[in-house]
């Protein structure tokens, strides 16, 4: 009975997605949407994300946290300050070299 102003970074993130998740969208593009939250909020959107995913939603968001996306996400894509480094399949598109391209590292 808050308003979503009084709200916790987290509480407010699942906010925002239940009302995303009532249109029930084809495609889901979110913003980093981890973001100020704590663990057991992203846990709980992760899991909602995944029955998506299960469901034939495409979800497609931005994260910066490369073990997370290991984790999380079934395809990537790597986008440096020229574009696109790597994409494909997560397990084989996080490879060292990818990652120290991605970040000028000496290879």
């Amino acid at each position: 009975r808050r308003p979503i102003s009084a709200l916790s970074g987290g509480q407010r993130q699942r906010v925002l997605l239940a009302r995303t998740l009532a249109t029930e969208p084809d495609l889901l593009i979110l913003d980093e949407p981890f973001a100020g939250v704590d663990a057991a909020s992203q846990d709980a959107i992760v899991a909602v994300l995944r029955e998506l995913r299960d469901n034939g939603v495409t979800v497609l968001l931005v994260h910066h946290n490369l073990a997370e996306v290991a984790t999380y996400c079934d395809d990537v894509i790597l986008l440096g300050p020229e574009g696109i480094i790597a994409s494909g399949p997560t397990d084989e598109t996080l490879t060292d070299s990818a990652i120290s391209q991605l970040f000028s590292l000496p290879r």
